[in-house]
């Protein structure tokens, strides 16, 4: 057995050798090509992030971050922001979460009419590519308008589930497609129920799909500003989200994107918007690895 292998590998360097050079040439310009490629993203991502930090972290304080704005007290906190973005995140994933992967899973698993199957996959991959400026403007119609919550950030939350749920249902049937099929069919063949496959085998081997959703979910919520300008409203003062059932609903106020928004466009005050850029990639980069550890640890189970 072992003379074949080594005669594949002397036939692949003869060949390899055999180039001609033209051929050689075409190649190793390719290579460098994909090389400088990499290279240039590569370099392009460290500047960015290079220099988001260098004109940031000199303005970051403890004051900045615990504080509220106040003219009287003369500080410029943005604690409320990061309360209102926490708040966003949570409901939106809250909601967004079970729905996506509850559609997915009856899509993948239980759904019998492959045309309405194919003709959802087609809508949510329609929706996925919508600007968010037309989901701003049915979410500010369906919520804030005929369920009467105003501008809020309840009504922003919602209309970000909304937003969001073609790319989680998406990405989590694609996972589930790569569980083999022997799997199901071993375990309902030893006796399992069709649910019980699903919890115990299905969802398990497909959790890497269904935290890659999340990620992608996390990272538009938190770079959005159409549908929080258009629906969330603007307020930089502190809310009580869990004082009472209005509190909750009917509470509005900036996110970290619209306060960096704010800064830097409205009042032309760069500094404060730079250490506002730190903070909205440094909560990415944790909610991100807090992801990414719950689905190892889902993983492990």
């Amino acid at each position: 057995m072992s003379q074949p292998a080594g005669g594949a590998v002397q036939g692949v360097g003869a060949t390899r050798s055999g180039l001609s050079a033209s051929r050689k040439a075409y190649d190793r310009g390719l290579r460098a090509l994909v090389w400088l490629c990499a290279g240039l993203t590569c370099a392009l991502l460290l500047f960015l992030i290079g220099y988001i930090f260098y004109r940031g972290v000199p303005n970051l304080s403890w004051e900045f971050l615990t504080t509220q704005e106040s003219l009287l007290k003369g500080t410029m906190g943005i604690l409320p922001a990061i309360c209102n973005t926490l708040y966003v995140i949570g409901v939106t994933l809250v909601i967004a979460l079970p729905l996506g992967v509850g559609a997915a899973v009856y899509l993948t698993e239980y759904a019998t009419n492959y045309r309405l199957v194919a003709g959802i996959e087609f809508a949510t991959e329609t929706l996925s590519g919508i600007p968010s400026i037309l989901y701003a403007l049915v979410g500010y119609l369906a919520f804030s308008k005929t369920l009467g919550l105003g501008y809020s950030l309840l009504a922003a939350s919602l209309t970000l589930a909304m937003m969001n749920l073609p790319t989680i249902i998406r990405t989590t049937q694609e996972s589930l497609k790569t569980v083999p099929q022997g799997y199901r069919e071993g375990a309902l063949g030893l006796g399992s129920g069709k649910w019980h496959m699903i919890r115990t085998i299905v969802l398990p081997g497909s959790i890497d799909g269904i935290v890659t959703g999340c990620i992608l979910a996390v990272g538009r919520i938190v770079g959005e500003s159409a549908v929080l300008l258009y629906v969330g409203g603007m307020d930089s003062t502190m809310n009580s989200f869990f004082a009472s059932w209005d509190k909750f609903a009917h509470s509005s106020g900036a996110t970290l994107t619209v306060q960096l928004y704010v800064f830097a466009k409205e009042r032309a005050m760069m500094d404060p918007a730079f250490a506002v850029a730190v903070v909205l990639l440094g909560l990415t980069f944790l909610i991100n690895l807090c992801a990414k550890l719950a689905g190892k640890k889902l993983r492990q189970k």
